[in-house]
């Protein structure tokens, strides 16, 4: 009857809000008709990501390949995950909205990102044990106050009815920031930068776990978050992830 009475309360309160404060697109601020929701021309602007693409990296081909067909760069270098998969390409629009959500305090978005994170890795959400985020370094997570990644690991989790540990991984020191850098610049930087939190490390061994990260670049941050989680006993990690980058110089 509690959880009743506290849903019933949060949507009035929702409601109450809307009344105050009109809902705006999560894109542009114009006035929607939902709160969370994008208006037309924005939402048309998003490039979703759809079969076929990859088994493992998730990256689209132009045409369908196959069941379990990789591409050239995966066949030649296998990622230490399963598979990833990505809500959208990384885009101007979607860079905006990922942009907002870091470093704009748009925390309100968190629940629908998440909710078209939970609908591209259905499949990979359906088997696993625990969805975690990448983890911020402790100092950027002070001067940033909340890790975009674990606000989205929770939504997809929730979405999921999967249980979610925002703090199975630890990252163990401050990396710089890998915008700049070449593929194998990317994985020297953040070779060995994390750890199993030794708090969470009975809840790993034999478990299949989707790892959560707002864009899949390189996938350098997701190899050694994967690789660490596997030798903590991991049975299996998959990726999930807001966007990924689509560019021929990251393939």
């Amino acid at each position: 009857m509690a959880s009743i009475r506290t849903s019933a309360f949060g949507r009035a309160a929702m409601v109450a809000l809307a009344a105050v404060l009109p809902p705006r697109c999560l894109g542009c601020g114009e006035p929607v008709a939902d709160l969370g929701t994008l208006c037309a021309p924005c939402w048309s602007r998003l490039s979703f990501l759809a079969p076929p693409v990859c088994a493992a990296c998730g990256i689209p081909f132009e045409y369908d390949a196959g069941a379990g067909a990789i591409c050239g760069a995966c066949a030649a270098r296998r990622p230490a995950w399963g598979a990833a998969r990505s809500a959208l390409i990384y885009d101007e629009s979607s860079r905006g909205l990922i942009l907002a959500l870091k470093h704009g305090d748009r925390t309100d978005s968190a629940p629908a990102l998440a909710g078209w994170m939970a609908a591209a890795g259905r499949d990979m959400l359906a088997a696993a044990d625990i969805v975690a985020p990448v983890p911020l370094h402790r100092w950027r997570l002070l001067s940033r106050r909340f890790n975009q990644s674990a606000l989205l690991a929770q939504g997809v989790a929730a979405r999921a009815g999967r249980r979610c540990l925002p703090d199975l991984l630890i990252r163990r020191r401050r990396t710089p920031s890998q915008g700049r850098l070449s593929a194998s610049a990317r994985r020297r930087n953040v070779a060995g930068a994390f750890r199993v939190n030794p708090a969470r490390a009975e809840s790993l061994p034999g478990k299949r776990v989707v790892l959560i990260d707002d864009v899949l670049t390189t996938g350098a941050t997701a190899e050694s978050c994967a690789r660490t989680l596997l030798l903590g006993g991991a049975a299996a990690v998959d990726v999930l992830t807001l966007a990924r980058v689509v560019r021929p110089s990251y393939i």
